[in-house]
C-alpha cells in the first residue's frame, strides 16, 4: 500500500495519539508513587546503619539539608516569592516545623543507628500513626473511639515488645536499648510535627516544604557544633558521600514530592494507609542489605503494630 500523498487532509495526516510517557504514567499512578515512597522511607533505616563509621550523624543531617534546601530553592523560587506575604507572618511556625520534623527526627535516627538494628528502627517507627492519634486527642480534642483506643494500645504493645527484645523482664529491670529509646523519641517528635501540619499556612505543598528546608538546615548547625566540640566529627568516606547522596535525593526529596502528588490523586486518608508498609519494607531491607536476623518477637511485634494501626484506621475510615 502506497504512502498517503501530501494532498491528503488533516485526518489522514494525523496518526493515532501517542501513548503517555513513562513519567506521565508514573505521575498519574498514586499506588505506584506511594509504594516507591514507602520503600524510600523504609530504606532510610538501613542506610542509617550503613552510615555508621562512614559519615558522622550530624554531618549527614547538615549536608542532606544543605543539598535539599538548594534543590528546593531552585525548584520553588518563584512560588516562594509569590507566597511570601502568607509565609512571612508564620516564620516561627516554619522554623519550629523544620527543626522538629526534619532536623530533630533525623539526628536522633542516625544516633540510634549506632546502638540498635534497622529492624527495631522500622518497627518502632511504625507506631507513628498511633502516636499521631494520641497527640490529636491531647492538643486538638479529636474524638477517639473505643476501637481506635484498642488499636493504639495494641500498636504500642508491639513497640514495647520490640524495646524489651521479647523479654518483659528487661522492662522491669530498665534494660532498654539506648538506640531504641532514641528512635522512640524521634517518632514522638515526628508525630507532633505531623499533627501540627493541620495549622500549616495555605500555600502549595511543595512551596511549604521548600519554606521549611532552610529551617532544617539552620537548626542542623546545633548538633553539628556539638559533634565538632566533642571531637566526634569526621569527613565522609567515599561510601559516606554515596549514602548522603541517596538520603538527599530519595527519602528527603523524591519521596516528599511523590507523597504530595499521591495525596492530590487519592486524598490524605487513603494515602496515609500506605505508611503501614514501612515496617514491612524496613524489616525486609534490613535482612537483605544488612543481613539482620528476624527474631520471633520481631514478627509478633510487627503483627501487633500493623494490626493495631489497621484497627484504628478502619474505624476512622468508617
Amino acid at each position: 500500500m502506497s504512502a498517503p500523498s501530501s494532498a491528503s487532509g488533516p485526518s489522514s495526516a494525523s496518526g493515532p495519539p501517542s501513548p503517555p510517557s513513562l513519567l506521565a504514567r508514573l505521575n498519574g499512578n498514586a499506588y505506584l508513587l506511594l509504594t516507591l515512597t514507602m520503600m524510600m522511607w523504609a530504606g532510610h533505616a538501613s542506610v542509617s546503619r550503613l552510615a555508621v563509621g562512614e559519615i558522622s550523624p550530624a554531618s549527614l543531617t547538615f549536608l542532606r539539608w544543605f543539598v535539599v534546601a538548594g534543590i528546593m530553592y531552585g525548584l520553588c523560587r518563584q512560588g516562594l516569592r509569590e507566597h511570601w506575604p502568607v509565609l512571612k507572618p508564620r516564620m516561627f511556625y516554619l522554623a519550629l516545623m523544620g527543626a522538629l520534623g526534619y532536623t530533630s527526627y533525623n539526628i536522633l535516627l542516625y544516633w540510634s543507628a549506632h546502638s540498635t538494628t534497622a529492624i527495631n528502627i522500622s518497627i518502632i517507627n511504625g507506631a507513628m500513626p498511633a502516636l499521631i492519634f494520641i497527640f490529636a486527642l491531647v492538643f486538638f480534642g479529636q474524638r477517639v473511639s473505643a476501637l481506635q483506643w484498642i488499636g493504639m494500645l495494641v500498636s504500642m504493645a508491639g513497640v514495647i515488645l520490640t524495646g524489651a527484645k521479647g523479654d518483659l523482664q528487661h522492662l522491669l529491670e530498665l534494660r532498654i536499648n539506648h538506640g531504641d529509646l532514641l528512635i522512640l523519641i524521634a517518632a514522638i517528635l515526628y508525630s507532633g510535627y505531623s499533627v501540627l501540619l493541620r495549622k500549616r499556612p495555605i500555600v502549595p505543598s511543595l512551596v511549604f516544604f521548600a519554606a521549611m528546608t532552610p529551617a532544617a538546615l539552620v537548626s542542623s548547625f546545633i548538633p553539628l557544633a556539638i559533634e565538632i566540640a566533642a571531637g566526634e566529627f569526621y569527613w565522609p568516606s567515599t561510601k559516606g558521600w554515596l549514602l548522603l547522596l541517596y538520603v538527599a535525593i530519595f527519602p528527603s526529596l523524591l519521596s516528599q514530592i511523590f507523597f504530595i502528588r499521591s495525596v492530590e490523586l487519592i486524598g490524605a486518608g487513603r494515602a496515609g494507609l500506605f505508611t503501614n508498609l514501612v515496617p514491612l519494607f524496613g524489616a525486609g531491607f534490613a535482612m537483605l542489605i544488612l543481613g539482620e536476623e528476624l527474631a520471633l518477637y520481631h514478627i509478633v511485634a510487627l503483627v501487633l503494630v500493623l494490626g493495631g494501626i489497621l484497627l484504628a484506621e478502619w474505624r476512622a475510615n468508617r
